[in-house]
């Protein structure tokens, strides 16, 4: 008896196999309370942010005096000077000013060199997407007139072995000499001189004068290509039997070659340790001197926050400079934001009464900023597109952020020049102490985070739990309903006693739906590469071309997944074939969201934003209106809204308009957009064309779904 008791005892059901169930069974709830604790979470980060610390002690900023003084300021000014002569000076080329740099770089017994470079081939081509921005493209239009040359200076550390070096870069227009970039030339020479002059020096210094003329960010890239791979595999020659560069560079040449200055060749110095980007802005602050950090590389890299740190500390204690990162300024003027940061300062103010430890709640004007600053390090980062030249350094690896100095009355004063090149000279010369003293590459603090204020931080264990919230019901949901389609198949008896497994594999028919809609996001995310054979066309053109040619391709596929071959092999229509396919697509957005967060998390907490409502939502029109209630009636409204709001043009139209302004908007300027992201190879680019589009389409499918 107790034998068979046992045989009909059902087996013990494990409490993580009840607890998905529960989950599954309560879907609707569960995606409603996900979704709103990350909005809520996400709008939390300024609260929970904390202040920035150095955590590699071998830094040790401002531990020593500063060196550079008067003498080197003077000689700066006399650099100043002698390039902005140059300016008004008849006959003057543009050879002369690279010659006067060179001339002050060899004054200083450093090893003095140019490097030629061509203009770079940046549009969009698919066999070179992932490959770092310009890399070694040359433009099919160039010429043996139109290239660029930097001028590069090296100084050999007394007590290093020529392993490590750090790098100072000044981008400089010889065609146009810029107030502004004489000051940043001046900056950097009162540095380079004074380092000449060390003993301390453990790492080489290498001032690499960047030419702009084609753009900041070309000539360090261009630079650094030719230092970082090998000779034979340079590309940086065109038409090497027709370009002769020999009489360019005799004459350039010219003066230094008597003193065995001017080393011909490429010359090398150690690893780069980091680098800084030194710009000056020629427009006067009014209030007082200020500095602008930019940190964002390409693809949400950021470099490590130790550096960020160091710049920091030094500037705001030790040369009274203001430090600014960007901000979001629509923001700032938020009602709705204000109110949000009252309420949460209330909320700060009861938690401290009932608990002094408890240190919740900001002020509501600090909220307001951190918000956004948080905002703008969002997008900046999820763009893709790097903030400035220092996003050259970070595909390599090496740790670099771009300074730019904003006087406090204009350059063209000589009121508190000297003042001005000294304050800016020592926090270079402090920060380039700070990494001399590192024995390592930078590692020890965070190379994941997102800024609300200079010295405030969210770290990625952090800013990655909204996310975790806004997805968490994405694979639940379709389970849900994965199980339910399955179940709710209808079958004849003689199909039940064959065989009972068929109906578990309906969902390919839906699979396979989705698989040819992603493939049709991927084919037109290639047709700019077509668009842009086109010639005499104009971004307004090419974005009406680009969008006849996606909805007519797209009209194909759906005339085609109509068809009997996409059917399933069922007698009579299916009622719940559109869980299925919602199952999947669900599926597919929560992968692509998922790879995405490890390429760009940025580009995926924005992406979870837009997508993930709709693909919760998502209902057929014809079942709610049939319903006629007011809850189903209120969905069909918000699914229709949601297809207008996350169509990617209009959404790209009403966050531009939320955050700058509608004011003089067309539709050239998605095209302008998209174009950046392509040149600048941003995984961006690909989201959008391969995840986010394809699961909008979808969802509309669902949306009129004939069921």
């Amino acid at each position: 008896m107790g034998a068979s008791e046992n045989n009909t005892a059902k087996p013990r059901v494990r409490p993580i196999v009840r607890l998905g169930i529960f989950l599954i069974s309560h879907t609707n709830i569960l995606s409603v309370v996900c979704f709103i604790a990350g909005v809520v979470a996400l709008l939390l980060l300024p609260i929970l942010a904390k202040n920035t610390y150095i955590s590699e002690n071998a830094l040790m900023p401002g531990s020593a005096n500063n060196m550079l003084s008067t003498h080197h300021v003077s000689d700066a000014n006399k650099l100043i000077k002698d390039l902005t002569d140059l300016e008004f000076r008849s006959g003057a080329s543009p050879i002369d000013s690279q010659k006067l740099i060179a001339h002050y770089m060899s004054a200083l017994d450093a090893e003095v060199t140019f490097h030629k470079f061509y203009p770079q081939f940046d549009q969009f081509h698919p066999l070179h997407f992932f490959t770092s921005p310009n890399s070694g493209i040359i433009s099919e239009n160039a010429t043996c007139s139109s290239f660029g040359i930097n001028t590069v200076g090296i100084i050999r550390a007394p007590c290093g072995d020529g392993k490590e070096a750090s790098v100072l870069v000044t981008p400089y227009n010889p065609n146009k000499v810029g107030l502004g970039e004489a000051f940043s030339l001046g900056i950097a020479y009162s540095v380079f001189s004074l380092l000449s002059r060390v003993t301390w020096l453990a790492k080489d210094i290498v001032w690499l004068v960047a030419d702009s003329q084609y753009g900041e960010y070309s000539g360090v890239a261009a630079w650094l290509r030719a230092y970082q791979a090998p000779s034979i595999q340079r590309l940086d020659i065109v038409n090497s039997e027709t370009c002769n560069g020999s009489s360019i560079f005799n004459e350039l040449g010219q003066g230094l070659y008597l003193d065995g200055k001017l080393y011909g060749g490429f010359r090398h110095a150690g690893t780069m340790a980091a680098a800084l980007v030194i710009k000056v802005a020629e427009q006067g602050n009014q209030y007082e001197d200020s500095l602008n950090i930019y940190a964002e590389a390409s693809n949400g890299q950021m470099p490590n926050l130790d550096l960020i740190n160091i710049v920091n500390y030094l500037a705001v204690h030790k040369q009274g400079l203001r430090i600014k990162v960007k901000k979001m300024w629509s923001l700032l003027g938020s009602r709705w934001l204000y109110t949000l940061g009252v309420i949460f300062e209330s909320l700060g103010k009861i938690s401290r009464s009932l608990n002094p430890q408890w240190k919740f709640g900001i002020p509501a004007t600090e909220y307001v900023e951190g918000a956004a600053t948080l905002a703008s390090s969002l997008y900046y980062q999820g763009l893709g597109v790097p903030t400035g030249p220092h996003g050259a350094f970070r595909d390599y690896q090496v740790d670099a952020i771009t300074l730019e100095i904003s006087p406090k009355v204009s350059l063209t004063k000589m009121i508190r020049r000297n003042e001005f090149i000294l304050r800016g000279g020592r926090l270079i010369e402090g920060v380039i102490r700070s990494i001399n003293n590192l024995l390592e590459k930078f590692h020890q603090s965070f190379f994941l985070y997102l800024l609300t204020s200079p010295s405030k931080f969210v770290s990625v264990g952090v800013y990655m739990i909204p996310f975790a919230l806004l997805v968490a019901p994405l694979p639940i949901v379709a389970a849900y309903l994965h199980v339910n389609a399955s179940d709710s198949t209808p079958q004849t008896t003689s199909a039940l006693e064959v065989n009972a497994s068929p109906k578990s594999w309906k969902w390919l028919n839906s699979a396979r739906k989705v698989l040819v809609i992603h493939l049709w996001g991927a084919v037109i995310s290639l047709l700019p590469f077509f668009l842009c054979q086109v010639p005499n066309t104009t971004p307004t053109m090419n974005f009406v071309l680009w969008g006849l040619l996606s909805a007519f391709s797209l009209l194909i596929l759906y005339m085609i997944l109509g068809s009997p071959i996409f059917e399933a092999a069922a007698s009579r229509p299916e009622k719940n074939k559109w869980a299925s396919l919602k199952s999947v697509t669900i599926s597919t957005a929560f992968i692509g969201l998922s790879l995405m967060s490890v390429i760009n998390f940025a580009t995926a907490e924005i992406g979870a934003l837009h997508i993930v409502p709709i693909c919760l939502m998502a209902r057929p029109l014809k079942l709610d209106f049939q319903a006629r209630s007011w809850r189903t009636l209120l969905r069909a409204s918000c699914n229709i809204a949601l297809g207008f709001i996350v169509f990617p043009p209009v959404a790209f139209v009403l966050l531009k308009g939320a955050f700058e302004d509608f004011y003089g908007m067309n539709f050239g300027d998605y095209w302008n957009w998209v174009e950046s992201l392509w040149v600048w190879n941003s995984a961006t680019y690909l989201y959008v064309g391969v995840v986010h589009l394809p699961c909008w389409a979808l969802c509309i499918h669902i949306l009129f779904h004939p069921c």
